[in-house]
């Protein structure tokens, strides 16, 4: 019976911290007016130059405390021609 109460508290708190790990990558969706507060930018995805068209893209990055968050937004990409 010990054994089996072990393994469900085990279970919650496995349970808790991946609810925790999926709350902290959540990604946010830029919108016109976001707020924005980037202290540093870990990452951000390459325009792609063979598409004509607005493809989404993600940046990685840190606000002025430190914690981290992955925004998504629209770009153009740079495959158009000028002819």
């Amino acid at each position: 019976m010990k054994l089996f109460k072990t393994l469900i508290a085990a279970s919650f708190v496995m349970l808790g911290s991946q609810m925790a790990f999926a709350d902290q990558s959540a990604v946010e969706q830029y919108t016109y007016g976001s707020h924005l507060d980037i202290a540093k930018v870990i990452h951000m995805d390459a325009v792609p130059d063979d598409v004509c068209a607005v493809v989404p893209l993600q940046m990685t990055y840190l606000d002025h405390q430190g914690q981290q968050h992955v925004m998504q937004y629209s770009a153009m990409g740079n495959g158009c021609s000028g002819n």
